[in-house]
């Protein structure tokens, strides 16, 4: 059977029409499998309604010449592997894609998505695989390029080790149970952006040189762990952002670099839940967390707050003491550490002075740093014109940078020495 197919393949080749390798997909028996001839290119669109697996041999072509979507799956179990879908349309009201999936239990992978002004459009798809594949956008400016992923109440999807670039955004609305999962994502606008989308995971990616690396939009129970988020810089730049979005964990992450470390806009929205913040390398940001107004809720614990340009920035003449502030590092804490135990023996305390201008108006940020504003806080901290503002106290700091991979390993020690169930005795 495979020996047939593959001769199919190969005759169905050549200056193929689309229904020649749409009537090659629609012969082939469920379970079967196509291997299309290495260096062909197909022409698309290619619907795919029965569950078969098609390889490309690594240099297979199907191109959408420029029409409409190229692929579209709307089956479960099919298997699409080791070939490039090119040239979507450019209809944005068509979600003109490089790839839909419809169905269930797919997998894709090893696939180069280019020049598609959609990458891979997912509409009411679950359980499926997506796995190293490389995903751009047409060459338009930013705001009129397609979404390189978009999920639409589509659960449990895995996205892993996948190549995303110059594209819009990966964004993901109504749907739960999704991994992003140690993919590479860059130039874009949203790196990962979430709406009414609870309890996802985002593990282990590299999200960098966006507009935002991460947005959470009333999107509750979100894990952001290990990842790093680089360098999202401009009037919007922001590494992590929140909208009333609750019971979120953002852990382990390195977050560099950017205009705006973590952005909070009222969060956690739910009072009976809490955003947790724990040992994440939070420097070199213009700001390192920004709160839109005075709240509560949220937990920093074991961070490290290094080199930003200014560490804690509250809008809306509040202040953040009613956040919860435990063991992180400051490295422009000035106090002592006497006893010797690492934690500074007064609190770390930021104050506001003249540099409170800037965060009641934002335009008065355009002379943060430079002579004027500086000579203007200088003045009044030495003979206060008015009374400072208490911005942030936290009542032990950690005087050292804080070693996260070793707390880690720590912590893993501290898990495999601890008694085990009965039911994981069973089952080593």
């Amino acid at each position: 059977m495979r020996a047939l197919v593959l001769f199919l393949a190969i005759l169905f080749a050549g200056p193929a029409a689309a229904e020649r390798l749409q009537a090659l997909v629609d012969a082939t028996p469920e379970g079967g499998e196509i291997v299309l001839e290495a260096g062909k290119v197909y022409e698309g669109p290619v619907v795919i309604d029965h569950p078969v697996v098609i390889d490309g041999q690594g240099s297979a072509v199907i191109d959408g010449g420029s029409v409409g979507t190229v692929v579209t799956i709307a089956a479960d179990g099919v298997t699409l592997k080791n070939l490039t879908i090119r040239n979507s349309g450019r209809l944005h009201n068509a979600l003109d894609a490089g790839l839909k999936v419809k169905g269930n239990y797919n997998v894709v992978r090893d696939v180069r998505i280019e020049n598609c002004l959609f990458g891979i459009d997912l509409s009411q798809a679950s359980s499926n695989v997506f796995r190293r594949n490389y995903i751009s956008s047409k060459a338009m400016p930013l705001e009129m390029r397609g979404d390189s992923v978009r999920i639409w109440y589509s659960n449990d999807n895995l996205f892993e080790e996948n190549h995303v670039e110059h594209a819009r955004d990966i964004v993901i609305w109504y749907s739960k149970g999704n991994v992003m999962r140690g993919n590479r994502i860059q130039h874009g606008r949203y790196g990962i952006h979430f709406m009414y989308a609870n309890a996802n995971e985002v593990v282990g990616n590299e999200i960098s040189d966006c507009v935002v690396g991460v947005f959470l939009m009333y999107a509750n129970d979100i894990t952001i762990r290990d990842n790093q988020i680089l360098r999202a810089w401009g009037a919007a730049g922001m590494g992590i952002g929140f909208k009333e979005t609750s019971g979120a964990v953002i852990e382990d992450n390195l977050i560099l670099g950017n205009a705006i470390g973590i952005y909070l806009d009222p969060s956690p929205w739910d009072p009976d839940k809490t955003n947790e913040f724990h040992r994440n390398e939070i420097s070199y940001n213009g700001i390192g967390v920004q709160f839109h107004t005075e709240w509560q809720g949220n937990h920093f614990s074991e961070n490290n707050f290094r080199s930003n340009f200014t560490q804690i920035s509250v809008r809306g003449r509040g202040n953040a003491l009613k956040e919860s502030w435990e063991g992180n590092h400051w490295d422009d804490f000035a106090g002592f550490d006497h006893d010797g135990d690492g934690i500074g023996d007064t609190p770390y305390e930021i104050y506001n002075y003249a540099d409170r201008l800037w965060m009641d108006l934002p335009p008065a940020a355009f002379f943060r740093g430079g002579f004027a504003l500086a000579a203007l806080d200088f003045v009044e901290r030495l003979a206060p014109f008015t009374e400072p503002e208490l911005l942030v106290r936290e009542a032990r700091p950690v005087v050292h940078r804080i070693d996260h991979a070793a707390a880690r390993a720590e912590a893993a020690s501290r898990t495999e020495a601890a008694p085990k169930s009965a039911l994981e005795l069973l089952t080593q």
